[in-house]
């Protein structure tokens, strides 16, 4: 049997105890082990007898293939462990900052709107039907749904099974997902609806596919098989391209475009209505699955029909004390 350590190199010992106590503190630190374990070769391999800076910056050289993002996120992986070795090490190097590739620049989202999404969801019943998948195109138009209505990921889309829907309650139970948060949604009267009648079909069509832990959106053929997160993605993107959505570039929306457009329809569905939305924000973070509301701030783009409802609101409220009234001189 192999009982060789994990990691080998002269900081063996700090990576062990700075993994061991990422663990401890329930943080699953998958990425991260998966990057020491490199890191630790690395440093076996040059002979490395200390981490400074020469040796840093060669194993910076050994990752120049990657997006400057990818990079940086790395380098900060090494640099936290440094971090930490500080504590007990105080004259340890330690990377700096300063010197790291430019954060990754995320694409902006680009928001659907309700007619959109209306006619990307129509545009779903075009897909082909065959005897081994009757139901591809039902499926797909229960995923657009459950991603618009629910603002779902993609990821959580695609891992639901039967079993995670409630009947009785019409909720979805959406299991460890990011930030290892579980969260139970209730599902609008529409949603619901739809998703019943596209369970129903399935009773119908294959039996054994509506078993607890088959999967919600089903890919069909022989097995009760679910569709991947890409498989779904690139669906998505045909769909949007037969519906003439494209974004400002020219480019079809991303699949998770829809979470984008969902949290801002919310806001504005709330500005509209009149509700608090100050105090409702909390309750999107949540349903979103975010582990605070600085998260959910991401998705909440100030576009033109937001900022024109806010300044509705704020008109209704404060209008007269920045509008002087005008008094008539008499002569």
């Amino acid at each position: 049997m192999d009982i060789r350590p994990t990691f080998t190199s002269p900081l063996a010992s700090v990576i062990t105890r700075y993994l061991a106590l990422k663990t401890a503190l329930g943080r699953g630190y998958a990425t991260e082990r998966h990057l020491f374990r490199a890191f630790d070769a690395f440093l076996v391999a040059v002979g490395a007898a200390e981490l400074t800076l020469a040796v840093f910056d060669r194993w910076c050289q050994t990752q120049a293939h990657l997006k400057s993002g990818i990079r940086r996120t790395q380098m900060r992986m090494v640099r936290n462990l440094c971090l930490y070795r500080r504590r007990t090490e105080p004259e340890c190097f330690v990377p700096d900052l300063a010197f790291f590739p430019p954060c990754h620049q995320y694409a902006p989202p680009s928001l659907l709107t309700e007619d959109e999404m209306a006619r990307l969801i129509a545009t779903a019943s075009t897909l082909f039907t065959t005897s081994a998948y009757p139901l591809r195109a039902r499926a797909i138009r229960v995923g657009l749904i459950l991603l618009y209505t629910a603002g779902l990921r993609r990821g959580e889309l695609v891992r639901l099974t039967v079993g995670d829907y409630d009947r009785q309650a019409h909720t979805l139970l959406v299991r460890a997902s990011k930030f290892h948060k579980s969260r139970l949604l209730p599902l609008s009267a529409d949603a619901a609806q739809e998703l019943e009648a596209y369970l129903s079909a399935r009773r119908v069509s294959r039996p054994e596919a509506t078993m607890d832990d088959a999967p919600l959106i089903w890919r069909g053929g022989a097995v009760a098989r679910g569709y991947s997160g890409s498989g779904f993605g690139r669906i998505f993107r045909t769909l949007a391209r037969r519906a003439g959505i494209r974004t400002a570039a020219g480019e079809p929306p991303r699949v998770h475009d829809v979470r984008h457009s969902f949290a801002v329809h919310a806001l504005l569905r709330w500005y509209r209505a009149g509700g608090d939305v100050q105090a409702k924000l909390p309750l999107l973070s949540t349903y979103m699955g975010h582990v605070s509301i600085a998260s959910t701030q991401y998705y909440l783009r100030f576009v033109e029909p937001v900022a024109r409802a806010a300044s509705e609101r704020f008109a209704q409220h404060y209008g007269d004390l920045l509008t002087p009234h005008v008094q008539e001189d008499y002569l």
